[in-house]
């Protein structure tokens, strides 16, 4: 995973309540920091998630989660969480996710998000105003 590739970053510290008694992050709330960067990215691409999407009647839903563990963050870190759209399907969007203190990345991970209809909650195609905003935001194109 090469920092570079990442448009959006958002820099975090890490919290007391989120250290566990090994004296580091308990492992779950790193799909928390994940969290504040999908929130972090609509706001970086000026989409007004979920706001843009009600008049539509449609939403995204996660599908997929995964995170892997290249070392450890601690109380008062300071951690920069990055995300980027990596592919962009017909009713899909992958982004890939790293956190880094400094030059250490010290979790991967990926995000599967599919756009639904509400009223059907089945896939729908991603809206062209979300896809655009995407596309021109990004450095490197979603495949």
């Amino acid at each position: 995973m090469d920092r570079e590739e990442f448009t959006m970053s958002h820099r975090l510290r890490v919290r007391w309540a989120e250290v566990d008694l090994q004296g580091v992050v308990f492992n779950a709330h790193y799909f928390l920091y994940f969290d504040v960067a999908i929130a972090e990215y609509w706001r970086a691409i000026r989409f007004d998630y979920p706001k843009s999407l009600e008049p539509l009647g449609g939403d995204v839903f996660a599908v997929k989660a995964s995170a892997e563990f290249h070392g450890s963050a601690g109380y008062e870190d300071e951690l920069d969480v990055c995300c980027r759209c990596a592919r962009l399907g017909r009713s899909s969007m992958q982004f890939l996710l790293g956190i880094w203190r400094g030059d250490e990345l010290l979790t991967s991970g990926e995000l599967l998000y599919v756009y639904v209809e509400l009223a059907t909650r089945r896939s729908a195609p991603v809206p062209d105003m979300l896809r655009e905003a995407i596309v021109a935001y990004e450095r490197t194109p979603p495949a």
